[in-house]
């Protein structure tokens, strides 16, 4: 099990604190926040401590750890009883959107802490990571992975979805190799019952 869950919201990024030692937590933080440098940087994030395994000291000296390395802001919550009336952002006008008005290209990588639209295509072997949704007003060839931060209801949508890969928060599934047809309508893809799922876009469903 994972000492920590990571997920964002509208006010930053809040960090859950399991049952682990100050170590533990640190170490793994560390982790998590260099493989996606580009999404921490500059970031408001809260640690979430509802067991109070986190002492004041070792939460000051993780606060100055990350402000110095990562230019992260850090708050302390000991409990978050009200999160539950607070949604991550579920939809293409809630959360930080980034544009991109080009087509990204074989080898390139963008990562975002936010929703990510690209006018134009993601071509075979480019990858695009964000916290949020993903809109891509052309053809996705190349990998996407949205929700990073664990937003399973985040969603990538497409003129043309047919991804190397697709992820929706931990949920990973591959385009097969057998699907040749193009849609003649925009695809979402999305989350339902553990499973990613490509249906047609419908206006009345997603706005």
């Amino acid at each position: 099990m994972s000492s920590i869950n990571i997920k964002g919201y509208r006010d930053g990024l809040k960090v859950y604190v399991n049952s682990c030692s100050y170590q533990q937590l640190r170490e793994e933080l560390a982790q998590r926040i260099m493989r996606a440098r580009d999404f921490f940087t500059g970031c408001r994030m809260y640690i979430v401590d509802e067991q109070k395994n986190i002492s004041l000291d070792c939460y000051r000296e993780i606060e100055n750890y990350l402000r110095e390395e990562f230019g992260i802001t850090l708050l302390y919550q000991k409990g978050d009883k009200e999160e539950k009336k607070e949604k991550i952002f579920s939809g293409i006008y809630e959360g930080r959107t980034k544009f991109f008005k080009n087509t990204i290209r074989s080898g390139q990588r963008i990562t975002y802490n936010g929703n990510i639209v690209v006018i134009g295509d993601i071509n075979s072997g480019a990858e695009i990571v964000a916290n949020g949704n993903i809109i891509v007003l052309g053809t996705l060839r190349g990998m996407a992975h949205a929700g990073y931060n664990g937003n399973k209801r985040a969603f990538v949508a497409a003129y043309i979805l047919q991804p190397s890969q697709l992820r929706i928060a931990d949920i990973i599934a591959r385009s097969p190799d057998e699907r040749t047809e193009k849609s003649s309508i925009p695809e979402v893809a999305r989350i339902k019952d553990d499973i990613i799922i490509i249906e047609p876009y419908l206006p009345n469903k997603y706005l």
